[in-house]
């Protein structure tokens, strides 16, 4: 229904608007939501000892590293694969390749509903033909980001065997989509976040769990 501003003056109904500190207004749908830390669930040193530990389980589970390939979901999960190829690299005295892949539009740790993940197509560091291959990423939700980047690598070629590795998972999966290395298994509502904060990407070293908080009206 078009409303009457003024006399004769029609005008279409919109979003409701808000100012910020410079005096711009945006549809208050637009705006981000208000968040409240609830939890830290890792600390600089504890994200340190889980990736340690789960490059331990990656040698383990694979009998070495000869023919491993890390692959990393940006944004965070590429620090963390390159952060596990050191690791490993110490641990087995040999160079472990690192690849990424670039998941654009989605970030699986928020919930998106209705929006599929879409993939930004670039050259693969290196050749994944027949490797085993851990594909690494910062938090497992839902499972569409893992689903696309595994429609993604295919596009580069036919690993041997691919396997998931997250620093946390929290659950609501919508996919049948399991990780194989999981750093820490969180609970959480749909109404909680969890934040991977990194030094490479966030300047920090931390990962906490956030909960939305309802605006007063």
């Amino acid at each position: 229904m078009r409303k009457l501003r003024g006399p004769g003056v029609a005008v279409a109904p919109c979003h409701r608007l808000s100012y910020d500190a410079k005096g711009m207004t945006a549809p208050s749908s637009l705006r981000q939501p208000k968040l409240r830390e609830k939890a830290q669930i890792l600390s600089a040193s504890e994200i340190e000892r889980t990736l340690v530990r789960l490059a331990h389980e990656i040698v383990e589970k694979n009998d070495g590293v000869r023919n491993l390939g890390l692959v990393g979901i940006k944004r965070r999960g590429i620090p963390l694969a390159q952060r596990l190829a050191r690791i490993l690299g110490r641990i087995e005295k040999t160079t472990v390749p690192v690849g990424t892949l670039d998941i654009a539009f989605y970030r699986d740790d928020l919930s998106t509903v209705g929006h599929r993940p879409q993939v930004n197509p670039g050259p693969m560091e290196f050749d994944i033909q027949d490797k085993d291959i851990i594909l690494v990423d910062d938090v497992l939700y839902t499972g569409r980001t893992a689903r696309a980047a595994l429609d993604a690598l295919f596009d580069h070629g036919r690993p041997r065997r691919i396997q998931l590795l997250v620093l946390i998972d929290r659950g609501h999966r919508e996919l049948p989509i399991e990780a194989a290395f999981v750093g820490r298994r969180v609970p959480t509502t749909d109404n909680e976040i969890v934040e991977v904060k990194l030094q490479e990407t966030d300047g920090a070293e931390k990962v906490l769990l956030v909960e939305r908080v309802a605006e007063e009206r």
